[in-house]
């Protein structure tokens, strides 16, 4: 597995944070404070989850897209349309960067 995943630009910033892949909306209650929500494409039903997010990496988007919007509103970094991000495992450290489009998968902590 590559140890990065591209797509769009959606919401300019940087953080390193634990992933956490939801594959609908019915896990949100699994997302914790700070962590990345990855999942495959969000909605106006996925907008609660997003103030508990330290960003929002999604498989389906463009910048324009809900969690583009809504990411750029609460000022939290956001990666869209990256095709293949849900391949990442909850529990995952990573670093999105939402202006570059891109989120790496880091080291674990030694």
């Amino acid at each position: 597995m590559s140890d990065s995943v591209r797509g769009f630009a959606g919401a300019a910033g940087v953080v390193a944070a634990t992933a956490r892949v939801l594959t609908s909306i019915a896990e949100g209650e699994s997302l914790r404070p700070g962590e990345v929500l990855v999942t495959t494409v969000t909605n106006v039903g996925w907008t609660p989850l997003f103030p508990r997010a330290a960003a929002v990496v999604t498989d389906v988007g463009a910048p324009l897209s809900h969690a583009a919007i809504v990411a750029r509103e609460l000022r939290i970094p956001a990666v869209v349309g990256c095709g293949n991000a849900t391949r990442l495992r909850s529990g995952d450290r990573v670093q999105v960067d939402g202006a570059a489009g891109t989120v790496e998968v880091l080291a674990p902590d030694a």
